[in-house]
């Protein structure tokens, strides 16, 4: 039996697998703090603590069942880091993905190779202010003090592994979103002075997704309620996890709606000509991902759902009540700047054609509609790649979306694909237990621990209807942005 821990951005969750598929799963919210317009932080301690809950919470689930686990196998979200000192303390609070403290085209991207001229750098990543790479550049400009004083810079999923098992340690997959090291795993050589000279020693070395990356400390295992000795597997990033977990391919990509949402492309080189607008990053075990990551899915649903009082569940309910389109109401999700295909930090979201007839339900139709439209624009960038790969022919679905009603009837219905989804409804964790078990020898696989059981048609009617509005969604859009690039404010 496998312990996953999913260290995500909103919640952090542990599963118990074993050959047959998931046997139980807990999970502990963490909170993100936005003390200032375009800041988002958590409390580097509830990264562990909630770890430790998720488990108290699993140990009264299955009495006992924590005594037969064989291995721990880990994920996590990329782009978000701690500055933790030498004895393991962390230095202020961690600094969230969806942080845009780092302003483009001032020291943040500037301390990209290749920022100045590509939306996408050399490194593969995204030169905008979420990239760890801008972060940090802010941080030796503001607070630097703070990275003097670090000896490490270590995402939540790093730095659970080392409460863990007491290495320092990250892999391939983190390393390669942030834009710190080259697209072989290795420390950056083209970074600006400043920010070299404050991440070369404070950087984890990388080590491979699927070995055993050290072996459970006494401490944390009395925390845990685990057997020390264990041995434990750093895994892979939530995304890269996701693909593999999601049994996503070239003609079948994954799509993820969880806190935000991603596109994902697995391939087995690195692109001649990466598309305009899209992420290179490593996959699970060998190979690349192509990516589009948004800005806002369920954080977006979260957001109307405070605006109106009603419960992000509720409103996915109210949706399904408004016919495609939403009457009218048309949605961009850029409540942190528009990421890909994008690529455009002051685009904001935004509501348009609301009249005094419109309701919550077709906001909240509006909402999912503007994720899956951009979905589709990650689609068609991706089949701009050179080389070109195999036509896409369906959709493999992650996050918590899966069991959404109406994402899947709008993602269908806008993309015209088909798309499957797998019982557990926890992509990631699937993946982490499939690494852990490659690291130690076990015998998993994917139809047999997470079969596919739901296939979802898109409904003719809808696409019809869709094709003809997407025109309109282009031309609000593209209005947003242009809106954004003079200076101006969306409002709905």
């Amino acid at each position: 039996m496998i312990l996953t821990v999913d260290a995500g951005t909103s919640v952090t969750k542990v599963a118990l697998w074993d050959e047959s598929g998931m046997v139980a799963l807990a999970g502990t919210p963490v909170a993100t703090r936005h003390p200032a317009p375009g800041l988002a932080e958590q409390d580097p301690m509830e990264w562990w603590s909630s770890v430790v809950g998720s488990c108290a919470r699993l140990r009264e689930q299955v009495p006992g069942g924590l005594g037969s686990v064989e291995a721990v196998g880990c994920t996590g979200a990329r782009q978000t880091f701690a500055l933790v000192d030498a004895d393991g303390g962390t230095l202020g609070p961690g600094i969230v993905w969806s942080d845009r403290r780092a302003p483009v085209g001032a020291e943040g991207s500037a301390a990209l190779p290749g920022a100045e001229s590509d939306p996408v750098t050399r490194s593969g990543v995204g030169a905008d202010a979420g990239s760890v790479a801008a972060k940090i550049a802010w941080l030796v400009a503001h607070e630097p003090g703070r990275v003097e004083a670090s000896a490490w810079i270590l995402a939540p999923r790093d730095l659970i592994v080392w409460r863990l098992t007491g290495t320092v340690a990250t892999d391939a997959t983190m390393a390669s979103r942030t834009g710190l090291y080259d697209p072989e795993g290795r420390v950056a050589e083209d970074l600006a002075d400043d920010l070299a000279a404050a991440v070369r020693s404070r950087l984890p070395g990388v080590v491979p997704s699927d070995r055993v990356t050290g072996r459970l400390r006494a401490e944390a295992a009395a925390a845990l309620g685990l057997v020390a000795g264990l041995p434990v597997v750093i895994g892979a990033g939530d995304r890269p996890s996701e693909v593999l977990g999601s049994g996503a391919t070239e003609s079948v990509p994954m799509v993820s709606w969880g806190t935000t949402a991603n596109v994902s492309i697995p391939v087995g080189s690195y692109p001649q000509e990466p598309p305009p607008g899209v992420v290179v990053s490593r996959a699970a075990g060998r190979g690349w991902l192509l990516e589009g990551g948004l800005s806002a899915a369920g954080s977006l649903l979260a957001w109307l759902g405070a605006m109106t009082g009603r419960p992000p569940a509720e409103l996915a309910e109210l949706a399904l009540q408004s016919p495609p389109g939403g009457r009218g109401v048309v949605a961009t999700p850029w409540l942190e700047g528009a990421r890909a295909p994008w690529w455009k930090p002051g685009a904001a979201a935004a509501f348009t054609g609301l009249t005094s007839a419109h309701g919550p339900a077709d906001l909240a139709r509006a909402a999912f509609e503007s994720v899956a439209w951009e979905a589709q624009r990650c689609l068609r960038a991706f089949g701009t790649r050179q080389p070109p790969g195999p036509a896409v022919s369906g959709l493999a679905l992650g996050g918590s979306g899966a069991d959404v009603p109406v994402w899947l009837d709008v993602l269908t219905g806008i993309t015209g694909l088909g798309a499957v989804a797998r019982r557990s409804g926890q992509a990631a964790s699937a993946g982490a237990a499939l690494l852990a078990a490659v690291a130690i020898g076990l015998d998993y696989e994917l139809d047999l621990i997470d079969p596919v059981v739901t296939r979802s048609r898109p409904v003719p009617a809808a696409v019809h209807r869709y094709a003809e509005l997407a025109e309109q969604s282009e031309q609000v859009a593209a209005a947003v942005v242009g809106l954004a690039a003079s200076g101006g404010s969306p409002c709905g």
